[in-house]
């Protein structure tokens, strides 16, 4: 199990089905859920692992609530999780994020998701997963890969630090406004969260090369440290294990991103 790879392949994962320590987890709407999921994944609604504190959204919830989540779905410091969804991964990479704020490393991203597994026919089953919860308590221990409004502002000057904003280049721009306030982060580079997947490829990832270029031509290169956001972290959760999966040490995700930075009068914007 400690030889699962962060980006698992259909056929790999199938090959696993049946290890103890496995834990999938179904990130998907539950009526997709309903309908046809892995054999064995465990439903998780994305709602329960983000907090709102309006007008911030998807913000970190406390150690208390994501430890009841986890032991609702039966996992244990044991537990390699292997996480899908139905959009290309971006559900399923915020709670690989989050399970790492935790300290838990133990994590996969399905490649490519329900899409690829369905279409390529692996098994389901609409079947729901009989789950015995198993209490842990757990802790955000690895500060590293959080980044708040303090961080991001103390970091701004900073040449060793880039920020990448995963939203639509409308919201990047500042032609579509989901906040008080429209724009970006000042020196934030635009790349959209869906331009690291492949449609033609059942939304997988693109090859590791293709990504690499286009990243160091917008300067987000492996030498510096990144802060990915985007509207909540959830388009750019997806950001961050793109990097991570790229073998980017340090990468920070920004919980309540824009929602956060744009309804605040302390934050400096650019358009």
């Amino acid at each position: 199990m400690s030889m699962l790879p962060l980006l698992i392949e259909p056929a790999e994962l199938q090959k696993h089905l049946h290890d103890p320590d496995l834990l999938i987890v179904d990130m998907c709407k539950h009526s997709q859920y309903q309908q046809v999921h892995i054999h064995g994944a465990v439903f998780l609604d994305y709602s329960y692992i983000t907090a709102v504190n309006r007008p911030a959204m998807g913000l970190l919830p406390d150690e208390e609530q994501i430890s009841k989540v986890l032991s609702a779905i039966g996992f244990t410091s044991n537990s390699h999780v292997v996480a899908y969804d139905e959009e290309g991964g971006g559900k399923a990479a915020r709670l690989i994020w989050t399970l790492h704020a935790l300290g838990h490393f133990k994590t996969s991203l399905l490649n490519g998701g329900l899409i690829s597994w369905y279409k390529e026919k692996h098994p389901v089953t609409a079947e729901s997963t009989r789950v015995t919860d198993v209490p842990c308590k757990v802790k955000y221990t690895n500060m590293n890969v959080i980044a708040d409004v303090r961080y991001i502002l103390g970091h701004l000057d900073d040449p060793k630090v880039a920020l990448l904003d995963a939203r639509s280049l409308g919201e990047y721009t500042g032609e579509k406004r989901y906040a008080e306030r429209a724009g970006r982060i000042p020196g934030a580079k635009h790349f959209e969260w869906t331009e690291g997947m492949d449609p033609q490829h059942n939304y997988r990832l693109l090859p590791n090369d293709v990504l690499q270029k286009k990243l160091n031509t917008l300067g987000l290169t492996p030498d510096k440290e990144i802060i990915v956001y985007c509207q909540t972290h959830h388009r750019s959760a997806f950001s961050y294990f793109m990097l991570k999966q790229l073998g980017y040490e340090k990468v920070r995700g920004y919980p309540g991103s824009w929602s956060d930075w744009g309804n605040r009068l302390d934050t400096p914007i650019e358009i």
